[in-house]
């Protein structure tokens, strides 16, 4: 590591807490980002891996941060930058780690796929896989997982279609999401196989593409890499396996997360149910409340000396935001500790801000208001099957959601 650069933060610093503050508990947000918010904004924390960052908890700096682009994401691609696990990223091709104008020119090639226009055209075919989905559910009686049932096989069929993936190989990509988002349920090692796996993978369906060309998203993008020359290898590659895992994952643990808040608090879901035009409000309230992130997002790297939240960044420093803790800021969100399904005002920022918006939000905002509109109208005494304190949730991974999610109904509810 030697021949890493260091640019977690220096100088002289207020002393740091460790961070992630503690092991997520289910769906709970951690006290400690309350009293943040309270007193100490912008505050240092020390990650398990590269040191000391600072940590953004209020919902303007946490916008400031993802917006200004004096906070690179590019800076990452090979420093020893505070992380919660230990490798170093040295993705210089991922999407993820570019900043404007070389972001830009990558996300133009897959926007068009995510137009609300475009998403509002998979709707129907979303609902018609959710209803047989759930029919499927149905027929294997009760309990049945939700996870098994829903929230896995319905975004992982719609971005696969979208794409050009068969379904059929869900155990790959499936891999490469888990190995993506592990901090400590795998090791370097077996992260490293799966990721090498999963780019194998991709450059073999890419190379079919070529033998076979397909009008699909994947097919478009190798036509811009061979054709017009918008994109390298690496990058189409790269593209091809974010948008993969990015289109599915969000919506597979959020399927689960959002039934798990309704069904733990009496009259949630019948309210839903009465009034199904409350769904898509009520979505955009669960993805403000819920926390799905495990800790805050990735770091950015200061470009030079400002001030946040009343502290000074100093140019190479590191700054993380904890979009779930702004997402709470009672300067924005009145009740914001509580879960309001029926708020009007929502600006939340649980797909981000800035160039780096969550480029598949529209894709699975819809999904999200499909999967729970036809689940609680075709289970009107849906329940959990278990004890919710028996669930079990993911450990040593950035995300949070149900391993899985037993749900009961009719003569089994």
């Amino acid at each position: 590591m030697a021949d890493t650069p260091d640019i977690s933060a220096a100088g002289d610093c207020p002393a740091a807490r460790d961070y992630p503050f503690g092991v997520p508990d289910r769906l709970e947000l951690d006290v400690i980002y309350r009293d943040l918010r309270r007193d100490e904004p912008v505050s240092r924390v020390r990650l398990p891996y590269g040191g000391e960052a600072w940590l953004a908890v209020r919902y303007d700096d946490v916008r400031t941060v993802l917006a200004d682009p004096r906070f690179s994401r590019a800076a990452v691609v090979g420093a020893d930058v505070p992380r919660q696990r230990p490798e170093i990223d040295n993705e210089a091709s991922s999407i993820l780690n570019m900043d404007p104008p070389e972001h830009t020119r990558l996300r133009r090639l897959v926007a068009k796929a995510f137009t609300a226009r475009r998403v509002e055209q998979l709707r129907p075919r979303a609902e018609e896989l959710t209803a047989h989905l759930l029919d499927g559910m149905r027929a294997a009686g009760s309990p049945a997982d939700l996870m098994e049932h829903l929230a896995v096989p319905l975004p992982v069929t719609i971005i696969c279609e979208l794409l050009g993936v068969p379904p059929g190989d869900r155990s790959v990509f499936r891999a490469g999401a888990d190995a993506a988002l592990s901090t400590s349920s795998l090791t370097p090692g077996e992260r490293r196989r799966a990721r090498d796996d999963m780019i194998a993978y991709m450059a073999e369906l890419i190379a079919r593409r070529r033998t076979e060309p397909t009008d699909d998203l994947l097919g478009a993008l190798v036509v811009a890499r061979d054709e017009h020359d918008r994109l390298s290898e690496d990058e189409l590659i790269g593209l091809g396996i974010g948008v993969l895992i990015a289109g599915h994952e969000t919506t597979m643990n959020q399927i689960g997360n959002f039934t798990y808040q309704l069904l733990t608090r009496p009259g949630a879901a019948d309210a839903l149910r009465a009034d199904p035009a409350a769904v898509a409000p009520a979505v955009e309230e669960l993805l403000r409340f819920t926390p799905l992130g495990a800790g805050a997002g990735f770091p950015r790297i200061a470009t030079e000396d400002l001030e946040l939240g009343g502290v000074t960044i100093c140019k190479g420093d590191a700054v993380l935001v904890a979009v779930h803790s702004a997402n709470r800021d009672p300067a924005v969100f009145s009740d914001g500790d509580e879960l309001v399904l029926d708020r009007s005002a929502n600006p939340h920022v649980g797909f981000g801000h800035g160039p780096h918006h969550c480029l598949g939000a529209q894709l699975a905002r819809m999904e999200l208001q499909v999967a729970m509109g036809a689940l609680l109208r075709g289970f009107p005494d849906l329940g959990l099957a278990v004890p919710a304190e028996d669930i079990e949730w993911k450990t040593g991974a950035l995300v949070r959601g149900p391993k899985t999610l037993p749900v009961s109904w009719g003569d089994g509810a």
